[in-house]
């Protein structure tokens, strides 16, 4: 089939169908600091407990997302993808079943597992689908499914906990993760070469004959000048010290609300809604303009009108208007935080091992989220508020930006 003549692209399937697997991903991951507070409470559990779940959704998937990144490589996006979908979606049916600590990390972890499918394999699939010039325009049409989840958690839950139990969000969430498995199965396609096409938004040259039997073709780049080069460490750095930063606040910012501010859960649960919202304007904002302006100085805008916003949260007080605000600003912010650090990845080294970097930064990450985790939930078991946990958040994003500074600009091929 001659494929110039197509009028339709399937990178636009492809970009529908992840649009929605980060839309459920993301209600199940963000959406923990929704179900948090009621959860414990039921169960009787300390928030240092709480965020020791998490942190054990966290260790699985900073574990093994460089295994995905490197199947992803390897087996092509629509596998792994499909078969991570179907793991995600049984570890969140049996967290509405939990009654034990250990039961809560141990499904948690499931989750976790299955997680690892939903966003290393995501990046790397968009990008490849989509030309260097268009990928931050891709990538911000698919990243409003994370933020809309957690909006659509913020304002789900109360309905729930009003007809139901907190144990049916995440029965209600676990039978979407499920019907995306076949869809993934069946809309999904690793790479445009399998498919007969170019990568949107490439011009010249004739699509490539489709190849049957195979969806990605093994790299031959060796990926030790990879994990020499100056520039995978310091973004990998970078990464850790925002993922501190806004793990840190936004884990705990309903409990923050709710128990430190004396707001009643249904406003406190509003948060939710006001940090996933604004989070759909940013990333269609930030994303594509860092096609034009370069990633290096998108993120040290973005980090640091992150940083801003943090210092803001702590210095709101009571006041509704203020923390509705700086919450507001954080998640305008927080939403191309993630795909923009991922963007790097193709943008400063070759498109054959982008799964592989964007898993392997993915520990740099996943520790700053743990760690945050821990010490935020410490300091708040044994002080009573969160005031001094968020000004370390601050300091954080403080330190990403300092990092990202020294980004070279030297193609990679020339550095090794």
């Amino acid at each position: 089939m001659d494929t110039t003549k197509k009028s339709f692209h399937w990178a636009w399937v492809v970009l529908a169908t992840v649009f929605v697997d980060l839309f459920i991903n993301y209600s199940i991951r963000i959406g923990y600091a929704v179900v948090l507070p009621e959860m414990i409470n039921n169960l009787g559990f300390t928030r240092t407990a709480g965020a020791s779940i998490y942190n054990a959704y966290l260790f699985t998937y900073i574990a093994l997302t460089p295994f995905s990144g490197y199947l992803t490589d390897r087996l092509g996006a629509r596998r792994v993808i499909t078969v991570c979908c179907f793991i995600l979606s049984i570890g969140v049916l049996l967290m509405g079943t939990i009654t034990e600590l250990w039961t809560a990390c141990l499904f948690y972890a499931v989750v976790g597992l299955g997680a690892t499918g939903m966003w290393t394999p995501v990046l790397t699939v968009v990008q490849r689908w989509f030309s260097p010039k268009k990928r931050g325009l891709a990538l911000g049409i698919i990243s409003p499914g994370y933020g809309l989840g957690f909006a659509a958690m913020g304002a789900a839950f109360p309905w729930i906990l009003h007809n139901y139990t907190w144990r049916h969000a995440w029965y209600f969430l676990g039978v979407g993760a499920l019907a995306m498995v076949m869809a993934n199965a069946l809309l999904l396609r690793s790479d445009p070469e399998s498919a007969g096409y170019l990568p949107w938004g490439e011009k010249g040259g004739s699509p490539p004959s489709v190849t049957k039997g195979t969806e990605s073709r093994r790299s031959g780049i060796s990926l030790s000048p990879v994990f020499k080069n100056r520039n995978f460490w310091v973004i990998g750095f970078s990464y850790f010290c925002i993922a501190y930063s806004l793990y840190g606040v936004t884990t705990f910012m309903v409990d923050y609300a709710e128990s430190q501010l004396g707001m009643p859960m249904e406003r406190a649960s509003l948060l939710a809604t006001v940090h996933g919202t604004p989070q759909v304007l940013g990333v269609l904002t930030i994303l594509p303009l860092s096609d034009y302006v370069g990633r290096k100085k998108t993120i040290i805008l973005s980090n640091g009108l992150i940083a801003v916003s943090l210092l803001g949260i702590v210095l709101s007080g009571n006041s509704w208007g203020m923390l509705f605000f700086f919450v507001g600003l954080l998640a305008f912010f927080y939403g191309p935080t993630f795909p923009i650090y991922g963007a790097c990845a193709g943008d400063y080294f070759p498109k054959g091992v982008m799964g592989t970097v964007i898993g392997v930064w993915t520990p740099f990450y996943g520790i700053g989220a743990i760690t945050a985790h821990w010490i935020t939930g410490m300091v708040r078991d044994r002080t009573g508020v969160y005031d001094q946990a968020f000004l370390v958040d601050f300091l954080m994003a403080l330190g990403a930006i300092f990092l990202i500074g020294f980004v070279s600009k030297i193609p990679f091929r020339e550095q090794t």
